[in-house]
């Protein structure tokens, strides 16, 4: 039984949370698995790597809204691998946005309720995130 009670708002974002970070997971590997090229060669190993930290949140996020009394989702949100290394950076540095903007509400949320586990947690994940939109931003001055 939880400490103290999330509220519906919070939980729902969470859920959402954990719905990209499947979704991104999934998309970075078959990124990963898909490569060709030079170009591809030299890409291949950071979508490998960045897809595993996202499933890690995944797994860190949804534990957290367990622990919150909330039913994590096992949905995630539409999977966009691309055509070719550039239309795929290109997805990928909008997917980053989007995570940094959801979490900054996140942690705004988590702190208005008091809830200062959920605000350190995505801090760090927030961490993450701008470090993977700081990598594709970067591979995408190469393609």
């Amino acid at each position: 039984m939880p400490l103290k009670k999330a509220s519906k708002e919070l939980l729902d974002m969470l859920n959402q949370a954990i719905a990209r970070e499947l979704q991104v997971a999934i998309q970075y590997m078959w990124q990963h698995v898909l490569w060709g090229g030079v170009k591809g060669f030299a890409t291949k190993d950071a979508f490998q790597s960045i897809a595993v930290q996202e499933m890690k949140h995944a797994e860190k996020i949804a534990e957290r809204l367990y622990y919150l009394g909330g039913t994590p989702t096992t949905k995630p949100t539409p999977i966009v691998v691309g055509d070719d290394l550039k239309a795929r950076i290109e997805q990928d540095i909008k997917d980053e946005l989007g995570a940094i903007e959801l979490y900054t509400k996140i942690i705004e949320l988590a702190r208005k309720e008091g809830d200062e586990v959920t605000n350190l947690m995505f801090r760090h994940i927030l961490e993450e995130e701008e470090d993977h939109h700081d990598t594709f931003t970067t591979l995408a001055e190469e393609v």
